[in-house]
């Protein structure tokens, strides 16, 4: 069958809507039709090159829900019909990482910024050539065949746009504070960058208790909107905020600094050691060039004041039981999802979205599938 999809036809690159052939699902795959794919930076990062892929065609999108439309041979866990979310590591349950409780570095994921499925062949075709998927799942794509074991059932009366959030930007900002930064009650936290991914730092830092809630960022409109996912106090520069978290804490420091900003970089990370205290903890969580090398700390300080950097990805948790579980937060009222998204685009128009993302009008912008 054929549909519609974003692509990047070459890197650095725009998005370019191309019409896509789908094979059939092969073993442990199913056909998704996506109703709705958020817009996170880690798409615009492949679209810059700051972060290689290895297909092009490259479908892009990794954050997405839909609706499991067919399934191949083996598949067990999905049917016809269920809602679904899409996860941008998948989770096999069998590897060492997956039985040892880090889902989340499950061995599949080597494929995913390959373009490939999980055996190293390709489901979308464009004249005759193979098509990548971004992470093995390729959101922009109306529909796309991918393995059961890159989606999350969710219960069917969750909204597409809001279960699209869950793929990436949520659990992995809501994980950085939960168990990265191991937020306690009565702590203070500094955000760096509240975008998609850290606004929902600032709400798990808020949720687990911490008495200062310090968000960072030059957009005002994003500092505003912090204060009301939690943020006791906001700031335009790391700085800034630094001196504050020092004031409040007899001059130690914040417990715990998160970075997830946009493009990071190594100056971030220094800027947010310099900001702790003694056993304190730098969150590393945004994405920079993967070429660039050293970070400017003060290694002095780092062992004699014994504080750490901790590297997260999906937020340090198991992709299916985190999709899950922040799905019933959000059902029971607990989670604010619906507040994350600024604007929604229609697929023509992924290109002006980034370019709001770029220009600081949106904490998340969403794709609505017309399908």
């Amino acid at each position: 069958m054929r549909t519609r999809a974003a692509a990047l036809l070459e890197q650095p690159g725009k998005w370019q809507i191309i019409d896509v052939d789908l094979d059939e699902p092969s073993a442990n795959e199913v056909r998704v039709r996506f109703k709705a794919a958020g817009l996170c930076h880690s798409d615009d990062h492949s679209a810059t090159g700051d972060m290689p892929v290895g297909k092009f065609p490259l479908i892009g999108g990794h954050e997405g829900a839909g609706i499991v439309e067919a399934v191949g041979p083996g598949v067990r866990s999905l049917a016809v019909g269920d809602h679904v979310v899409a996860q941008f590591v998948p989770s096999c349950g069998r590897c060492v990482p997956c039985t040892s409780g880090a889902g989340n570095l499950c061995d599949l994921g080597i494929h995913a910024l390959a373009g490939s499925m999980a055996d190293g062949t390709f489901r979308a075709h464009h004249n005759g050539a193979d098509v990548g998927q971004m992470t093995m799942v390729g959101t922009f794509a109306e529909q796309a065949i991918v393995s059961e074991y890159s989606l999350t059932k969710i219960d069917d009366d969750i909204p597409f746009h809001v279960a699209a959030l869950l793929s990436c930007g949520v659990p992995t900002g809501w994980g950085s504070a939960e168990y990265g930064a191991q937020v306690k009650a009565g702590q203070t936290v500094i955000v760096m960058g509240v975008g998609g991914v850290g606004m929902n730092a600032v709400q798990s830092a808020a949720a687990h208790g911490a008495s200062h809630v310090i968000a960072v960022d030059p957009v005002e409109f994003k500092r505003e909107t912090a204060k009301k996912f939690g943020a006791t106090h906001t700031f335009a520069g790391i700085d800034e905020a630094a001196d504050f978290a020092r004031s409040v804490t007899n001059w130690q420091g914040a417990d715990s600094a998160i970075v997830t900003v946009g493009v990071t970089t190594g100056e971030h990370v220094a800027q947010a050691v310099n900001s702790i205290a003694k056993l304190g903890t730098v969150v590393v969580t945004g994405i920079g060039d993967v070429k660039a090398e050293g970070l400017p700390i003060n290694l002095w300080l780092l062992s004699m004041m014994q504080k750490r950097i901790q590297g997260v990805l999906f937020g340090m948790g198991t992709p299916p039981y985190e999709i899950r579980r922040l799905a019933a937060m959000y059902k029971a009222g607990r989670l604010k999802l619906d507040e994350l998204i600024t604007t929604t685009y229609k697929l023509d128009d992924v290109n002006q979205a980034y370019a709001d993302m770029h220009a600081g009008r949106n904490v998340r912008g969403v794709i609505l599938h017309e399908n």
